[in-house]
């Protein structure tokens, strides 16, 4: 069976209106009765205990005094008796008052001195009534007593009346508990609501739903991580999109960079099978398959390196090394490429300066910027600078190039990303992994990298590894 939400709020609510409601009038209702029926009691003590007084001063003999009581007492519907100590009563004469019997538990009552009360009688008189009896005691013992006799009726009708009210005012406090209620669920339901619709949006994939939310209550703690989830899902969906567009990048770009070396490496195959290429062009023929054969190698190896790297794979060497003598090697191994873009290369670095790193994964990461400085510089300069920070080496790597706005900046680490789309051919062999395996290894040596660089004045690489303690 299905039930909306806001009718099971509903039925919930009123459920226990009703039941509260109910305890408390059945409270009421017996508090106020039994307050009726206590001061009737008290009252007729009262009068009985003054009686007692003002009889005994006439020594327990003229009627005088209880005549005028009895006058007294008629217009407060009370009626009275005097019986003596065994049981017989005196005055009023007889057939004045109601014919009554006390119980033997009643009478040992009054013989030990102590008042009998009942609020409530329906069998022993002729009407339901509330009665006390006081005994009267000289020296120890029961001398007699008076019996004070009260309809209840009167104390029904109070009471009656006080229900009454105490009904109209439950129905009408029920009526707005009522409506309260309901405006209440519908307003708590419609808030989920908007939350159900928001993610229906979501599911259909619109991630640009937004739903009010406030931290007055859980619902609204439910909303706001509700837009915090959506936000997330957004930036995923963007990522994934982004990182799309870049698979379909690389593809293209990749596939152009193996089409061009094979189509070589084939040309010149078949030249050498077909006697088509001159005996003096084969040496080199033969030096271009192994260089586009090598192209090969490295396009393939770089994303294997780089899935090894991001999977953690990789086990680092941590060693001390003489930072100047790598500076040299990577100046070394890319010279040629530096002169043919007319660059020079300057190393600025104390010859004592020493860096805590793995070896090969530190010219590999040099290496890797470095080159990425020459390409996109022309007659300028390259500094390989180093120095001691903090409990850190300070690598930086500037350059005089063409430099980068931000939104490059940002997006420089990202897997497949090429900050010169157009080139469709590079001889260096950058397939636009280098600088995100550079920042994957600069990681795993527990280091930060940060590249700050402004359009046309170049861009300089900073990279700090930590000092072994």
């Amino acid at each position: 069976m299905k039930l909306k939400y806001m009718y099971q709020l509903l039925i919930s609510h009123i459920g226990v209106l009703v039941i509260a409601f109910l305890i408390l009038s059945f409270s009421f209702a017996k508090y106020v009765e039994n307050y009726v029926y206590q001061n009737k009691v008290e009252e007729l003590i009262a009068y009985g205990q003054n009686i007692l007084h003002d009889y005994s001063r006439d020594n327990w003999g003229g009627n005088r005094i209880l005549d005028q009581y009895r006058q007294v007492l008629r217009t407060r519907n009370i009626m009275f008796s005097v019986f003596n100590q065994q049981g017989e009563i005196f005055y009023p004469e007889a057939g004045f008052f109601p014919r009554f019997t006390m119980s033997e538990k009643e009478w040992e009552s009054l013989e030990d001195g102590k008042i009998v009360v009942v609020k409530q009688d329906l069998k022993r008189f002729d009407q339901a009534v509330s009665f006390v009896s006081l005994p009267f005691i000289v020296n120890g013992e029961l001398m007699g007593g008076v019996l004070l006799v009260s309809p209840i009726s009167g104390s029904r009708e109070t009471i009656s009346d006080i229900n009454q009210f105490l009904f109209y005012t439950i129905l009408i406090s029920l009526t707005v508990s009522f409506l309260l209620s309901g405006l209440l669920s519908k307003l708590h339901v419609r808030r989920i609501q908007r939350i159900r619709e928001a993610t229906s949006m979501v599911s259909s994939g619109n991630y640009d739903v937004q739903v009010n939310a406030s931290k007055i209550d859980e619902i609204g703690e439910l909303a706001s991580d509700f837009n915090e989830m959506v936000k997330k899902l957004k930036a995923s969906q963007e990522e994934i999109s982004r990182l799309e567009k870049r698979r379909r990048q690389f593809i293209a770009d990749v596939s152009h960079e193996l089409k061009t070396p094979l189509t070589t490496i084939s040309g010149v195959i078949e030249g050498l099978k077909s006697d088509m290429i001159p005996e003096e062009e084969k040496e080199r023929g033969i030096q271009l398959v192994s260089q586009e054969a090598k192209r090969l190698i490295r396009l393939v190896n770089e994303n294997l390196d780089y899935e090894k790297i991001r999977s953690n794979q990789v086990k680092l060497n941590i060693e001390p090394i003489q930072l100047i003598d790598v500076f040299e090697i990577v100046k070394e191994q890319l010279l040629s490429q530096t002169e043919e873009k007319n660059n020079i290369m300057i190393i600025e670095a104390d010859e004592n300066e020493i860096i805590y790193a793995d070896y090969d994964r530190l010219i590999q990461i040099l290496i890797n910027i470095v080159k990425n400085s020459i390409q996109f510089t022309q007659n300028g300069k390259i500094f390989l600078r180093g120095k001691p920070g903090y409990k850190e080496t300070i690598i930086e790597i500037e350059d005089t190039g063409i430099g980068m706005d931000e939104k490059e900046i940002e997006n420089i680490w990202q897997r497949f990303y090429k900050a010169d789309l157009s080139r469709t051919n590079n001889k260096y062999g950058e397939f636009g992994l280098g600088l995100s395996i550079v920042k994957q290894l600069v990681i795993l040596h527990q280091g930060e990298i940060n590249v700050t660089s402004k359009k046309g004045k170049g861009t300089k690489f900073e990279i700090k590894l930590p000092v072994k303690s």
